[in-house]
C-alpha cells in the first residue's frame, strides 16, 4: 500500500492523505438530540453519511422491517428479468397456516391453495405486511423459507452487511434472525438508489385483497412530513420499529429506529428525529461535477501524476459546525499502474470529521495514461525507491 500526502485541488477542504478504506461507523454531527428509541440512526440518503446514531450496531430482531430484504430479493430478480409482475405463486398450507388469518399476525388474507400474481403479493408484503405473501414468495423462489433465508443472508453480505442474519422471509420471531439499525439503513438506501423503479410501492397507502381493505402501517405516510416509505415492524422481543425515508427541499433522509414501547411512541419519535435532521443539516457542495479533485501517483506511465474527478456533484449533509471541521482524504492502492483509461474508477475520496470517516465517493481518471517503455519504468522504480513513492 502506497501511503503519502498528495497535492489536492480543493476550495474549502484542507488535509488530504492516502490510506486504506475504513468502515464508516460513527456519527459526526456536533448538534445532538436525545431519543427514547433503544436503537436509532439517521443517514443522508445521497452520501450515506451518518447524522445521528444510538446503539446502531447492536444486533436486534428486525421483525417485519426485514421484509425490506425480502423485497430486495424480489425486485432484483425482476430487474434481472428472472421474474415478472404477472408470475403467479401458490399459497401453500404452510403459508396459509403460519401467515394467514388464523396465525394472529399480519396477513394478506390469501386463500389456501390459491394462485396470486407477484404484483399483488408485493403489495401484500409492503402495504399489508402479509406473512402469508412472504412465505409464498420464499417457497416459490427457493423451495422453502429456510432456503430463502440463506439466500437473503448471502445477498446481504454482497451488499456489505456484515452482521445481519436472516432465517425467514417474514421477520417472525427466531432467536437467530437478527440485524442492526445501521444495516437496515443500508438496505433502505440500496432500495431507494438502485431499485428506484419499484420504490413507489412503499408509498401506497392502502390495498384490498379478498375484499379486505388494509392501510399501510407506516404512520409517517399520513403526517405530511415528506415521508414516502418504507416499513414498520413489531414483535415482543424487539418492540416497535420503523424504517422510514422522507424528502424535504430536495433533501432525503433515512431513519431507522427500534425498541419503542408503543406504536404511538414510535410515530412521535420518528417524526421528532426527522424534523431534527432536516432542521439542523443542509447539503453543502464539496466538489463540482467535472472538477479536478486530486492527483494520484502513476507508475509505468507516460506521466507521473493522474488528475482525478468525480462523475457527479459531491454533496454532504452537514451542520454549520461540521462545515468548518470536515476534511477529505484520498484513498487508493498506489501507485496506480499504467495503462489507465479516462473514466476508470481508480480511487475514492473519504470525508472525515473529528477523526471519524463519514462518507466516501468514487473518483475517476480524468484522462488516459499510456504505458511507458522499459527504461522509463526502470527510472520510475528507482525514483519511487529514492523518494518513497
Amino acid at each position: 500500500m502506497h501511503i503519502k500526502h498528495l497535492r489536492l485541488i480543493m476550495q474549502t477542504l484542507a488535509v488530504i492523505a492516502v490510506g486504506l478504506s475504513l468502515a464508516m461507523s460513527e456519527a459526526f454531527a456536533l448538534a445532538s438530540i436525545e431519543t427514547r428509541a433503544e436503537h436509532a440512526i439517521i443517514i443522508d440518503a445521497d452520501s450515506g453519511a451518518v447524522l445521528f446514531e444510538k446503539a446502531a450496531d447492536d444486533l436486534t430482531p428486525p421483525a417485519s422491517m426485514s421484509k425490506i430484504m425480502t423485497m430486495i430479493m424480489v425486485f432484483e430478480a425482476i430487474q434481472r428479468g428472472e421474474l415478472s409482475f404477472d408470475d403467479e405463486f401458490h399459497i401453500s398450507e404452510d403459508a396459509w397456516r403460519r401467515g394467514g388469518a388464523s396465525s394472529g399476525g399480519s396477513t394478506m388474507y390469501a386463500e389456501l391453495n390459491s394462485s396470486v400474481r407477484l404484483e399483488d403479493l408485493i403489495r401484500g408484503v409492503i402495504i399489508q405486511s402479509g406473512n402469508d405473501a412472504c412465505i409464498a414468495i420464499a417457497e416459490g423462489l427457493a423451495g422453502s423459507e429456510a432456503a430463502f433465508g440463506d439466500l437473503m443472508t448471502q445477498r446481504a453480505r454482497e451488499l456489505g452487511l456484515e452482521r445481519s442474519l436472516f432465517t425467514n422471509s417474514t421477520g417472525l420471531p427466531d432467536p437467530d434472525h437478527l440485524t442492526t439499525v445501521r444495516e437496515l439503513a443500508v438496505l433502505a438506501r440500496h432500495t431507494i438508489k438502485n431499485l428506484s423503479e419499484y420504490y413507489h410501492f412503499y408509498s401506497e397507502t392502502e390495498f384490498t385483497w379478498n375484499d379486505i381493505r388494509q392501510r399501510n402501517r407506516n404512520p409517517l405516510l399520513y403526517q405530511n412530513v415528506g415521508a414516502d416509505g418504507l416499513k414498520t415492524g413489531f414483535i415482543r422481543a424487539s418492540g416497535y420499529g420503523l424504517v422510514a425515508s422522507a424528502v424535504r427541499n430536495n433533501k432525503r433522509l433515512i431513519l431507522v429506529l427500534n425498541g419503542m414501547r408503543s406504536a404511538k411512541a414510535r410515530s412521535e419519535e420518528a417524526r421528532k428525529l426527522l424534523d431534527w435532521g432536516f432542521r439542523f443539516f443542509r447539503p453543502y457542495t464539496m466538489f463540482r461535477y467535472g472538477q479536478e479533485i486530486a492527483e494520484a501517483r502513476v507508475w509505468g506511465g507516460d506521466q507521473n501524476w493522474l488528475p482525478l474527478t468525480a462523475n457527479k456533484e459531491i454533496r454532504l449533509m452537514l451542520s454549520p459546525e461540521d462545515k468548518n471541521t470536515v476534511r477529505a482524504e484520498l484513498v487508493y492502492e498506489g501507485p496506480l499502474r499504467a495503462p489507465i483509461r479516462e473514466g476508470d474508477e481508480v480511487a475514492r475520496v473519504r470525508f472525515v470529521n473529528q477523526g471519524q470517516a463519514v462518507a466516501e465517493f468514487p473518483l475517476f481518471a480524468a484522462e488516459d495514461v499510456s504505458e511507458s517503455g522499459i527504461i522509463d519504468k526502470a527510472l520510475d522504480t528507482l525514483m519511487a525507491m529514492i523518494l518513497g513513492g
